[in-house]
């Protein structure tokens, strides 16, 4: 029996083709159900086309910062990432979506991520939620609170990256990291983390420590928890844990092309803007801190007295990656030479 190899290479391609086709059309009918959406802001138009397109806003000096901090991001990129790679599902857990208003955001620990997350209960509860500051602070964190961009399909999850306005905010990485000790080590009702990290810690890095110090971990000094970062063996055993985990690693920003850089340092400016570009009701404002023990330059300066040249110069190549993509300059703190 003669075989007709060209009909069976045809009938092939033809299956390929329809497959193709079927792939197509998948994906066509999940963003048309994504553009049917009337965008809630005054204009009508999404924040994404807002922020590019929209004449409502003179060019302002706010505008331009952005501007800037994206050129900036994207020649840091160009510069120092070599091989571009795929996204996984992992990569995109910590993207925060609104299908509402068409927003993606990138929350960082330690940098206002909970007053954000309060803001987008807000922003995606259909009237649940009227004031930010009235959602308890541990609320903002339950998960089912809130949808990640990792939950959805392939077709979706690329839409919303095409379409929707992006938006991070990032901190002075040493300062984020400070913040991140006092929180989480120095206060007594931490126990959690104590448990987890602190006992790890003292037990590796502490001479001689008490019975109750391993057994609680309960007062890390800050040199042990720069040791613990700086072991080869804490990122061999499993990854950082997000309070510390450098920025680019929780948002990839040279893949996710952010539209929006908000900083910490600028924290009110930039959630107006946003808030803006968005179209939010006037009632939504985003909360203000009154906290006067926060986390800054001067007293993050304080903790790095008793850490060595040679750690300071570690750690600060630790973070680097974070200093170069967002344009933090070197703390004067520091002694790196």
């Amino acid at each position: 029996m003669e075989v007709d190899m060209r009909a069976i290479l045809k009938e092939v391609c033809r299956i390929h083709l329809s497959l193709f086709e079927i792939m197509t059309l998948g994906r066509n009918a999940a963003e048309d159900r994504i553009l049917r959406i009337s965008w809630p802001g005054k204009s009508g138009r999404s924040p994404l086309h807002t922020l590019y397109k929209g004449d409502q806003f003179e060019q302002s000096s706010l505008q331009a910062t952005h501007q800037h901090r994206r050129e900036l991001l994207s020649n840091m990129c160009h510069r120092y990432t070599r091989k571009r790679r795929l996204l996984t599902s992992d990569d995109l857990r910590h993207l925060v979506v609104d299908d509402v208003h068409g927003l993606l955001y990138c929350y960082v620990p330690k940098v206002a991520c909970t007053n954000w997350k309060r803001v987008m209960m807000v922003l995606t509860g259909q009237g649940k939620y009227q004031d930010p500051l009235e959602i308890p602070a541990h609320e903002a964190h339950v998960p089912s609170n809130l949808h990640v961009l990792s939950e959805y399909s392939t077709p979706e999850i690329n839409y919303r990256l095409r379409n929707y306005l992006k938006f991070i905010f990032v901190r002075e990485p040493l300062e984020r990291l400070v913040s991140a000790y006092r929180n989480k080590f120095t206060r007594s009702y931490n126990t959690a983390f104590h448990k987890r990290y602190g006992t790890k810690i003292i037990r590796r890095h502490r001479q001689d420590p008490s019975n109750e110090a391993l057994e609680r971990g309960h007062d890390v000094r800050f040199e042990e928890f720069v040791y613990y970062l700086l072991d080869p063996k804490t990122q061999r055993e499993e990854p950082f844990n997000e309070h510390w985990e450098r920025v680019h690693s929780l948002c990839h920003p040279c893949i996710v092309h952010y539209d929006i850089i908000g900083k910490y340092e600028t924290l009110v400016d930039d959630a107006n803007y946003i808030l803006q570009l968005v179209g939010a009701d006037a009632g939504i404002k985003f909360p203000s801190s009154s906290k006067t023990t926060r986390t800054n330059n001067n007293l993050t300066a304080k903790f790095f007295k008793n850490i060595s040249p040679f750690y300071q110069k570690r750690l600060f190549n630790l973070y680097k990656m974070d200093y170069l993509l967002f344009n933090y300059t070197i703390p004067s703190y520091l002694h790196l030479r």
